[in-house]
């Protein structure tokens, strides 16, 4: 399967954006029982600090998954602050400008296994942070995705919540929340993850790169240049 991974501010593609909100709200709706999320809140396309990533067909009608990358700068709250706000109000002063969130990752359920909707976003959704200049990233996570956030240099933000656990978005769903400090150097990263974060930070267009996900092969084109 060939897509193209594309990043692009959200006020400049409105169409894509809109493609983007269908499809992550028809796999929450079916698959998840989850009506609405706060990163699916919709006022985020006419947010200036406010970048998408998406995984493409190569003619760009069709998207197969996504995630986005907001910068905080106290026009328009992060979306980890709605959502965890009114249980510990703390974030808001740890999400203060300059700070970011991967948030809103998601795929269909045609390209799943493959990962475009877990390691393959979060990677590249560093790699967009890094261009915005910001140092610290936020990021919710289900469990089984911990160690995904882990891989790309994440640390479990023990000092929110209950040691960083949140019931969220349901009372019956553990979200726990995570934070790279140091998007520049990603010290905490797993070795592989980082080699490959920083080579795509050093070159953000490649095309036709074969990547390996958990269940299969995907050849890339990446266009990630913000």
């Amino acid at each position: 399967m060939e897509v193209a991974i594309r990043a692009f501010k959200a006020t400049t593609d409105p169409e894509t954006c809109l493609k983007f909100i269908e499809g992550h709200r028809r796999l929450l709706e079916a698959h998840f029982g989850v009506a609405k999320i706060t990163s699916s809140n919709t006022s985020w396309m006419h947010h200036e600090n406010t970048f998408v990533v998406v995984a493409e067909s190569l003619d760009r009608e069709k998207i197969y998954g996504g995630a986005r990358v907001q910068v905080a700068d106290g026009v328009l709250p992060l979306p980890i602050e709605t959502a965890i706000g009114q249980y510990d109000p703390s974030i808001h002063q740890q999400a203060s400008p300059g700070t970011s969130e991967i948030c809103g990752l998601w795929n269909s359920m045609e390209v799943a296994g493959l990962g475009i909707g877990s390691i393959f976003m979060a990677r590249v959704g560093v790699v967009v942070a890094m261009q915005l200049n910001v140092e610290k990233i936020f990021f919710l996570c289900a469990p089984v995705t911990v160690r995904i956030g882990k891989r790309i240099g994440g640390l479990v933000e023990t000092s929110l919540g209950d040691k960083g656990n949140f019931f969220y978005p349901k009372d019956d769903f553990v979200a726990t929340a995570m934070v790279i400090n140091d998007s520049k150097t990603l010290v905490n990263a797993d070795e592989k993850e980082r080699k490959k974060i920083f080579e795509l930070f050093e070159n953000p267009q490649q095309s036709r790169i074969t990547e390996t996900g958990p269940k299969g092969e995907l050849l890339v084109d990446y266009l990630l240049k913000v």
